[in-house]
């Protein structure tokens, strides 16, 4: 995962936070907090009704980075093109790495979570934490695709699940 500048983000730009996903640098503020004079980042999450401040110098720290390349993209779309790999360890522990995946922010680690919980017509059904993982993770993806591509999520959605059942 590539971490970029903090100086390069400008009001407007596409960015993701590994925790929330794709947000929208509302704007860049100072704020007088706790006596100090600081500079944030003011990023707003549509589909969540959420606004997230993140302090200019602590930006890089957070993970919080640019939109994925195409290329990068791509890649990850490539993984949902593979074989899903299941592993022998028991669902909880599988769980938090799938957890841990996603919040990583980085597009072909979610895409693999993606790949190995989507379950096709004639594979058995999932458990409710295992549809939850998966919805989270198709989410996520789908916001950073449509974002990149300039489509709209549900698009991006279909695209991936088409990917998906083609594999």
């Amino acid at each position: 995962m590539t971490i970029v500048d903090n100086d390069s983000f400008l009001e407007g730009d596409f960015v993701v936070y590994p925790t929330h996903g794709v947000g929208k640098v509302a704007s860049i503020e100072r704020q007088r907090i706790a006596g100090y004079e600081l500079e944030l980042f003011v990023i707003t999450f549509d589909r969540d009704r959420m606004t997230l401040r993140v302090p200019v110098p602590k930006a890089r720290l957070s993970g919080l980075r640019k939109l994925s390349s195409p290329t990068v993209m791509e890649s990850a779309l490539e993984k949902l093109r593979g074989r899903a790999k299941v592993k022998r360890a028991m669902w909880s522990r599988r769980a938090q790495e799938y957890e841990a995946k996603i919040n990583s922010g980085d597009p072909v680690s979610i895409a693999e979570v993606v790949r190995d919980l989507h379950r096709n017509a004639n594979q058995p059904d999932q458990s409710y934490s295992e549809r939850q993982i998966y919805e989270a993770a198709l989410e996520r993806l789908a916001s950073e695709l449509a974002a990149v591509e300039a489509i709209l999520p549900e698009q991006a959605t279909q695209k991936l699940e088409k990917l998906l059942d083609a594999a």
